[in-house]
């Protein structure tokens, strides 16, 4: 207990408590057929596209291969472990805790490395998409279904679209045309891309898949 309350080990416990609540974050999304990873991924971020420089960082990584989330989920936790097996060791030898700057130092290396080694696990097993360009290029001419429309003039509404191979994605759409509402449920047909935001039509063919 005495590991868990000092104030040396702050740090280490708001990291946990954090990513407990991303991770509720998700589940909840999951249940509510709105996922936070997938809305991040494609209307927030965009993917590491050279080998270079930031992108070549944040590929080493794993964005872009692993949903956004959950690598800081992985970054958290690893953080947090790391932190309190720093502070046991430190007690164990000297008898006092570091200070929680100087713990956060090596417990944020080992966040790094988990995220390296326990992404790279994920990567291999998570199916991602190959780049934003392959997304942007597929989601047009495909049909998506709007499950938050927008209260008011100006505000972009979320939409639910399925890929190639079936899995869902979630987009910032906004009408195409002038006097169009969009509303829940409503069936639109993605025409073309703006920044971050896919501007859409009534879907034209009902059957149109």
């Amino acid at each position: 207990m005495n590991l868990l309350t000092a104030p040396q080990t702050v740090p280490f416990g708001a990291a946990f408590v954090v990513m407990l609540g991303l991770a509720v974050l998700e589940l909840v999304g999951l249940l509510s057929s709105f996922s936070p990873s997938e809305w991040i991924d494609h209307s927030l971020l965009p993917e590491p596209n050279s080998d270079a420089g930031l992108d070549g960082v944040l590929g080493w990584l794993h964005l872009g291969k692993v949903p956004t989330l959950i690598l800081l989920v992985l970054l958290l936790a690893g953080f947090s472990i790391c932190g309190y097996l720093v502070q046991m060791l430190a007690s164990g030898v000297s008898g006092a805790y570091l200070p929680g700057l100087v713990a956060s130092l090596p417990a944020g290396a080992g966040a790094i490395a988990a995220v390296r080694l326990l992404g790279g696990a994920l990567g291999r097993i998570i199916p991602r998409d190959e780049s934003s360009i392959v997304s942007e290029r597929e989601f047009i001419g495909r049909v998506a279904t709007i499950t938050s429309a927008s209260t008011r003039e100006g505000l972009a509404s979320q939409a639910r679209l399925r890929d190639a191979h079936g899995r869902a994605h979630f987009l910032l759409a906004e009408p195409d045309v002038a006097g169009l509402v969009l509303a829940d449920g409503m069936e639109v047909l993605v025409v073309s891309r703006v920044g971050s935001i896919y501007r859409v039509i009534a879907n034209p063919h009902p059957t149109l898949m």
